[in-house]
């Protein structure tokens, strides 16, 4: 049985998550599509809290968690890799999500915006049809919406089919080698690499937090931060038109492809997320930078002209 689309845009405010699970079939065993809330909150690498604790202290009621660092490749040597298509649907099935379920993925109360993007953007490439982001829990938890907390009871699996990725949304080393190593010759049509590092990782100045990366960045990449996409108060993405002028006043050419790059290809989704809010650009031309600097760093080094430092 069809329903109609709760939400209409990429990010939802907490008053329409709210409005939604108040009509959303309460049964584990329907089969009328749901609204689901999805916790994906992590903390950066040497944080020391967990984003399991933080679920257990303060959550949205019938949320799921979904734990970033363990739905990964698990052969891979880098950080947040994607996992298999297998291993993303026995989480999914885990969760109890099922195909025809929206899934609105949310942050930490601390933080803000920083991991849930990349949960949804990992749905997205998985072909998970309605998909949005909160925008955020920490205006949910102040505006005094409802929020438990403890162990979260257990739940009933549901049988999430195999999907297929998407390719076209995420990019690799040597397509980003490409680009780096063309960008003076690239052209009205080259693409742009938007690294959403803080500007000191990215201009080499300030030390990475993983052990033995080299800080900096790749030739030709833009330094977008994080915190320049987000209200200083609140946490939550700017309004579109200051987006807009955020990315025009850093050169950001709308027609052209863009790449998204971060630390490890977490908040690199920040940036696509903030786009898509934006309207800036075309969806199908923008991929992510899954390796990101990780990978990046290990397989290049300055001596070679891969990483760049103070030059913007």
């Amino acid at each position: 049985m069809a329903t109609e689309m709760p939400f209409s845009s990429y990010l939802i405010t907490p008053k329409e998550l709210h409005e939604a699970l108040q009509k959303s079939p309460p049964s584990e065993t329907t089969t009328l599509p749901r609204t689901i809330p999805l916790s994906a909150a992590s903390f950066p690498p040497g944080d020391g809290r967990t984003g399991l604790d933080a679920f257990r202290e303060r959550r949205i009621p019938n949320a799921r968690f979904l734990d970033l660092g363990k739905v990964v490749d698990k052969h891979s040597n880098l950080p947040n890799m994607l996992p298999s298509a297998r291993d993303f649907a026995s989480a999914m099935s885990a969760l109890g999500i099922s195909r025809d379920d929206t899934v609105v993925v949310y942050d930490t109360f601390e933080l803000g915006i920083t991991s849930a993007p990349r949960a949804a953007w990992m749905l997205k490439v998985f072909g998970h049809a309605t998909v949005h982001v909160l925008n955020n829990f920490k205006l949910w938890v102040e505006n005094d919406y409802p929020t438990e907390f403890g162990e979260p009871p257990s739940i009933d699996a549901s049988h999430y089919p195999t999907p297929d990725l998407d390719a076209s949304k995420v990019v690799n080393f040597d397509q980003v080698k490409e680009v780096a190593l063309n960008y003076n010759q690239g052209g009205p049509e080259g693409a742009q690499i938007l690294d959403a590092r803080p500007y000191g990782r990215w201009v080499g100045t300030t030390p990475e937090p993983r052990h033995g990366l080299s800080s900096g960045h790749i030739p030709g990449s833009i330094s977008v931060p994080v915190s320049d996409l987000l209200d200083p108060q609140t946490k939550t993405f700017l309004p579109a038109e200051q987006l807009i002028r955020v990315f025009k006043g850093k050169g950001v050419d709308p027609a052209r492809p863009i790449i998204t790059s971060c630390g490890s290809g977490v908040t690199a989704a920040v940036i696509d997320a903030a786009l898509a809010a934006a309207k800036y650009g075309n969806e199908e031309n923008r991929r992510l930078y899954d390796g990101s600097w990780s990978e990046w760093a290990q397989r290049v080094n300055s001596s070679n002209g891969l990483i760049e430092k103070f030059a913007q």
